[in-house]
């Protein structure tokens, strides 16, 4: 984990809006959707086997996190409802999503409209 990257203070799955709500020690609180954190994820599958753009994955706007495991204290590990598992989310990884989340979703769907 980077050295500055703040803490979490509350995490929480908002199931009925399917998203996960992550508040950290500076005051930052995100909303991360279960589709962004499902099209966004840090796993091998989504980015290769480095933190390169994400695949484009078509058919998850309505995927849901079904369980969140922690690992260790410097991240979790999201099971989502397609059977996908294998990411693990550091807290400077979902601090990041966070911050950026406007500009990701932005070129994201950028990338769909212009991708056959």
């Amino acid at each position: 984990m980077e050295l500055n990257t703040p803490q979490p203070t509350e995490l929480c799955l908002d199931k009925a809006r399917r998203l996960l709500v992550v508040d950290f020690e500076d005051g930052q609180s995100f909303q991360l959707s279960c589709h962004y954190l499902r099209t966004h994820s840090p796993s091998a599958e989504v980015r290769g086997h480095g933190h390169s753009e994400p695949m484009l994955l078509r058919g998850k706007e309505n995927v849901t996190i079904t369980h969140i495991e922690p690992v260790g204290n410097y991240a979790i590990q999201i099971r989502f409802d397609d059977g996908h598992h294998t990411g693990i989310y550091s807290w400077s990884f979902l601090y990041e999503l966070g911050v950026n989340m406007e500009e990701y979703e932005n070129r994201y769907a950028e990338r769909l409209k212009n991708t056959p």
